[in-house]
């Protein structure tokens, strides 16, 4: 099995790598890769996580940005907001660092792509639409699977302590919630590769960039007119997603709107963001 660090074997004889493309290989030679990966991973996450969330959390203590507000009677306090950061640190570092660590290993045994060259912009978006559409598909049933019953009052319950959530409340959640939605993530790309079409590892990065982003913003608490949910018919966004936490029911897809519409699991919602838009244009 190749080695990340080892360019020799993964530059093809002839091609000249790129700045990007040398620097990538010199940070594993010599190195365990499944942890130097992990490591990236996870510099990436915090990197994409909290910078996503820094916009909002300005916007929080702006008081012209009220008016943006889903839920502008609701406010987060000093200590609720603390004890989700510390919460959050727990997890990242000993549930999600660790599903990072083992990623590389699990990508090389189904024939990930770890050479030169990088693949190209077209490929990659291509790739990561796929794999937000899998997703989602995978979220909207273990996320309904997690308001039955046992799942919810002990798994579950944990991520609706806000019912008005905040950026960064997207990945407060019970351990084992962590780790079974996480498999969406981690999944889409393994079985494309498998099944359909190899992919690059450092596709892999942009797809954990592009995947934080969008649930940070599903979470944000904030519907703007520049929000991708009004160019984007069948982007959920946030106000699809606050209503989810405001109403402890229905609107369980992660990224699109499509699933709920199909299995009749937004009905409520289009009733309440119907009036809701109403309002808005009457002030």
């Amino acid at each position: 099995m190749k080695t990340i660090g080892n360019q020799d074997r993964l530059i093809p004889a002839g091609y000249t790598p790129t700045w990007a493309e040398r620097t990538w290989f010199s940070l594993f030679q010599g190195h365990n890769e499944a942890i130097v990966f992990g490591i990236i991973s996870f510099i990436i996450h915090q990197a994409f996580y909290y910078g996503r969330y820094l916009p909002y959390c300005i916007f929080d203590r702006m008081p012209s940005m009220v008016k943006y507000k889903l839920q502008p009677d609701k406010h987060i306090t000093d200590a609720q907001w603390w004890k989700c950061v510390n919460s959050l640190l727990a997890s990242q570092i000993f549930v999600q660092l660790p599903m990072m660590m083992f990623f590389l290993p699990a990508a090389k045994m189904v024939g990930f792509d770890c050479a030169a060259p990088f693949p190209a912009w077209q490929r990659v978006v291509f790739q990561v639409c796929v794999f937000f559409i899998f997703e989602d598909f995978y979220h909207y049933w273990a996320h309904r699977l997690f308001h039955y019953g046992v799942f919810y009052k002990n798994i579950h319950k944990v991520h609706h302590e806000h019912t008005a959530p905040f950026g960064i409340a997207a990945e407060y959640a019970h351990p084992i919630e962590t780790a079974v939605l996480g498999q969406g993530t981690i999944a889409g790309p393994l079985l494309f590769n498998f099944f359909i079409e190899q992919v690059h590892i450092t596709t892999m990065l942009i797809w954990i960039a592009a995947r934080l982003c969008q649930t940070v913003e599903a979470h944000c608490g904030y519907d703007f007119p520049w929000s991708m949910s009004h160019w984007l018919p069948f982007w959920a966004g946030a106000s699809h997603h606050d209503y989810h936490h405001m109403a402890f029911v229905d609107n369980f897809a992660s990224t699109f709107r499509w699933w709920d519409s199909l299995f009749g699991t937004d009905r409520r919602y289009q009733a309440y963001e119907a009036q809701r838009t109403r309002k808005v244009k009457a002030e």
